[in-house]
């Protein structure tokens, strides 16, 4: 073969094989467009979740950023994740909690005497163990009547009911299906508050508690 024929069918293909590097080039580097695009959308994202939640004054649920924001409820969630872990590394005097079903900031509670100080703030008016031993069969036991707390607790607890519904810690619920139909309490979005519970379930098993109070009988 002649080497200048052997050359001219070589070229054609030297010329599509810079072709192809090329296109693999404009390839990698559109895809690198797209992820900064990406990343970029995504640190707006949690620039504005931050300052959403910063300004309101109750826990956001993850449906009010899908339904604000036009995302799906696993990136939202990606996002406020990335947020609480952010001030959690922090260690400051701000925390990013996940409570009564949303999000909230709060200070840190280990500052909390001194803010009470430096604020002029009051303390938080405790429970008596009448209302708490009350609150505890409520929350446990929800739904049930003011009959069946009497019955477990062997005392009436219509006075205790009547100050926990106006600390707006338990309301009524319905009706129980039983003579008369009763009216039936639960607990309200504030008592999760009140216990720093993001959910009723998050409360400890009886079987943990009953664990505890033996252990401190030993002791």
């Amino acid at each position: 073969m002649n080497p200048a024929e052997k050359n001219e069918n070589e070229y054609p293909d030297s010329v599509a094989d810079d072709e192809k590097t090329g296109e693999l080039e404009t390839g990698a580097e559109e895809d690198d467009i797209r992820r900064s695009d990406e990343r970029s959308n995504e640190n707006e994202l949690r620039s504005l979740f931050e300052a959403v939640i910063f300004l309101s004054g109750e826990p956001l649920p993850i449906s009010f950023f899908v339904k604000n924001f036009g995302i799906d409820p696993t990136q939202a969630k990606i996002i406020i994740d990335s947020l609480v872990d952010e001030y959690e590394e922090r260690d400051g005097g701000i925390r990013l909690l996940e409570i009564s079903r949303g999000y909230q900031f709060a200070t840190s509670a280990r500052y909390a005497d001194q803010l009470r100080r430096i604020m002029g703030l009051e303390r938080r008016e405790k429970l008596s163990k009448g209302m708490l031993e009350t609150l505890s069969i409520i929350a446990y036991k929800q739904p049930i009547s003011i009959a069946e707390i009497d019955a477990l607790r062997g005392v009436s607890s219509r006075m205790m009911v009547a100050n926990l519904m106006k600390k707006n810690l338990i309301k009524p619920v319905g009706r129980k299906e039983l003579p008369g139909r009763p009216l039936a309490y639960g607990t309200t979005d504030d008592f999760l508050k009140y216990f720093g519970l993001n959910k009723i379930s998050d409360l400890p098993k009886i079987s943990e508690i009953k664990e505890l109070a033996f252990g401190g009988d030993e002791q």
